[in-house]
């Protein structure tokens, strides 16, 4: 071997550990596992955020009905003056303007109770008046004690009934909403964690790639000065370090793309550098698919969905049956009164008083509009039934791909792993063979694609075991899966 040579093979040699040491990106920087990752996001990610305060629109959506069928209290005031001149019948029949000054104001308590088995309500009332008729310089009480009362729709529709059977079902979806959201974060932190995995190692593997090239490059210099190989073999030589060079500008383009993605994700302004450690192995968990479906009956968020819809259907045909036939609102009031020139005159000698009015309300000509709306209601129904079924059915099947792909993923898993062992090993060989001389620049290139394929797949592989892990955790809970976050 020629002394030139030599040299160029030790300045070549040189460049590679640079390029090699170099490849440790951001030594210096923030490391983070995929744990780490996934509770980052868990915490604080917009995501997670959005999922908390959707949760708890729900939970106050769900106070909100629980207080419709609790006592209230309300109490009720509406003080008017009145200066006006206004027309009034005087009590031989005539007419006459009459100049008003007068001051009322009243006050009154009272205390409703709905009744979700009927739809009414029954309250309990108490209040009082007092008119101030400034021209006469006179005072006047209206008292009612106690007025005992009940509001009834008979045959219309009864909210607070199908609110009963509507509400809980949908306060459940939200809760398992909720966890599904949570661990949905932890699978899209996963295909972030992994892509910024990805994109460091592809600019590790560029860097080594370009250091290897240019070695190459550099020795083969020396051996065409030397006529040991031929022109074509030294112009692909150059042509493969121009290649990796350019890789590596795009690799660290995608590495500071991918870095933003994943900071925007976790909810940081400014993201300090990052390494992410790629976990070493995956644990071998091996799912039961009827424990898995059990699981998901219970804590999946669809069976709660697709029977709200049905109840929610159900109930606007009720709605449109009551809107379409007799209607009839019950008033029943029964109570204590009593007029007087002072406060305490007014409360002395009460007077019984009973109300009672019956509203009935008949269509007899309406062009068959509620007949229609039934009609379309019935329909609306029989398509949510129909939806129902059908979802209920995509969602098990769904179910058993994911839990057969995830239960052979841990071997795939395996498998990648030790072809990316092999191709790297063969990428050792192919690059000694053709040092040697004894293997072709074309071997050369197809021994490295294959390397750097496996690493990929190898990413790609982990990625997807873990996307499979949360995303069947997000239907099942954490009791299918056997471990923790």
């Amino acid at each position: 071997m020629s002394r030139k040579l030599l040299l160029n093979i030790i300045a070549a040699a040189s460049v590679a550990v640079s390029y090699a040491h170099s490849s440790g990106i951001n030594d210096d920087g923030m490391k983070m596992t995929l744990q780490e990752v996934i509770s980052r996001a868990q915490e604080q990610s917009p995501a997670a955020q959005g999922a908390k305060h959707a949760f708890l629109a729900a939970q106050w959506q769900y106070k909100y009905y629980k207080a419709n069928y609790l006592p209230s209290v309300t109490l009720t005031s509406s003080p008017f003056l009145n200066r006006e001149i206004n027309r009034i019948t005087l009590n031989d029949g005539t007419s006459a303007f009459v100049r008003q000054d007068q001051l009322n104001t009243d006050i009154a308590l009272e205390i409703n109770q709905n009744l979700a088995l009927t739809g009414g309500s029954f309250f309990l009332k108490s209040s009082l008046s007092r008119i101030d008729e400034f021209e006469r310089d006179r005072t006047s009480y209206s008292a009612y004690p106690l007025t005992i009362g009940y509001r009834q729709s008979l045959f219309g529709y009864n909210s607070l009934k199908w609110d009963r059977r509507i509400e809980p079902v949908k306060y459940r979806e939200a809760e398992k909403n909720y966890n599904e959201a949570m661990e949905l974060v932890a699978a899209h932190a996963c295909t972030y964690f992994f892509s910024l995995v990805e994109a460091q190692t592809n600019l590790d593997m560029a860097r080594l790639n370009f250091a290897s090239a240019d070695t190459l490059y550099q020795m083969a210099k020396g051996r065409y000065e030397i006529g040991s190989i031929n022109e074509n073999d030294m112009v692909q030589l150059e042509i493969n370090r121009l290649n990796e060079e350019t890789a590596c500008m795009d690799a660290e383009v995608a590495l500071k793309e991918q870095t933003q993605l994943l900071a925007s994700y976790l909810g940081y302004d400014d993201m300090p550098r990052v390494t992410l450690q790629l976990p070493e192995s995956v644990p071998d968990l091996q799912v039961s698919l009827p424990m898995a479906h059990e699981l998901a009956m219970l804590n999946a968020s669809d069976p709660d969905y697709y029977e709200r819809i049905k109840r929610e259907s159900d109930s606007r045909v009720a709605q449109a049956r009551a809107n379409a036939g007799l209607r009839a609102d019950l008033y029943l009031q029964f109570g204590l009164s009593q007029t007087g020139d002072t406060f305490a005159a007014s409360y002395r000698h009460l007077l019984h008083q009973e109300y009672v009015s019956v509203t009935l309300s008949l269509p007899i000509l309406d062009w068959g509009r509620g007949k229609g709306q039934v009609k379309v209601a019935k329909s609306q129904r029989d398509l949510a039934y129909t939806e129902a079924e059908q979802g209920m059915n995509d969602f098990r099947q769904n179910l058993n791909k994911m839990v057969m792909q995830f239960n052979m993923q841990a071997r795939k898993v395996r498998v990648a792993c030790r072809t990316k062992e092999l191709a790297s090993h063969r990428y050792d060989i192919a690059r000694r063979l053709y040092i040697a001389g004894r293997n072709t620049i074309l071997d050369l290139n197809v021994a490295l694609s294959e390397k750097d394929s496996a690493t990929r797949a190898y990413i790609a592989s982990i990625k997807t075991y873990w996307t499979l892990f949360y995303t069947i955790r997000s239907l099942t809970g954490p009791e299918a899966m056997g471990i923790g976050n």
